[in-house]
């Protein structure tokens, strides 16, 4: 069986609640990262040990959360003997408004997955572009690099849009059918 895990940061529990919902799709470990930008040694064995990683991180600013940021850059640790070499790798951001600069943080995800050699792979979910489109349809915001949610500032993470969460665990069956090919032809 293949080893899934959801390394995020969640500030306000938006985030967490996407990846709770990627991680139950994709059977994954939730890998939250501490409010002072940590994970244990243990958490850094599983990524070790891992097949995949989704990375998850707010957007704020335009970019990731520095406690997500501070994880990534002691990942230079691994990067060194390319330990992550070869994983699947996703990820995933939320924000307060429709664009928010998510794609900034995409970005960023891409390239630390990029960095450390791993295979990244986006949504696979066509996004509904017609008058008819509501919020609820599933990836209604476009996001393909990655999954991408919107989450009003004044909302709770239980007020989140229920086609935002469709889509994370459409997302999450993505990534563990992408694995588990990727596993089969290894």
């Amino acid at each position: 069986m293949s080893k899934i895990v959801v390394l995020y940061h969640s500030g306000y529990g938006h985030t967490k609640k996407v990846a709770e919902a990627v991680a139950g799709a994709a059977g994954a470990q939730l890998m939250p990262v501490d409010a002072e930008g940590n994970i244990s040694e243990a958490d850094w064995a599983a990524l070790a040990a891992a097949d995949a990683i989704i990375f998850g991180t707010p957007t704020y600013m335009g970019g990731p959360s520095w406690q997500f940021k501070k994880v990534a850059d002691a990942s230079s640790k691994p990067w060194y003997s390319q330990v992550w070499k070869d994983k699947i790798a996703a990820g995933f951001t939320n924000s307060a408004t429709l664009n928010g600069d998510k794609q900034g943080t995409m970005q960023y995800l891409h390239t630390l997955s990029q960095q450390h050699s791993m295979i990244w792979v986006g949504t696979g979910i066509k996004a509904p572009n017609h008058k008819a489109a509501t919020r609820d349809d599933v990836n209604n915001l476009g996001g393909y690099a990655g999954l991408i949610t919107q989450t009003p500032s004044d909302a709770s993470a239980e007020e989140m849009v229920p086609g935002d969460i469709a889509t994370a665990k459409a997302f999450g069956e993505r990534v563990k059918a992408v694995v588990d090919r990727w596993a089969r032809s290894a």
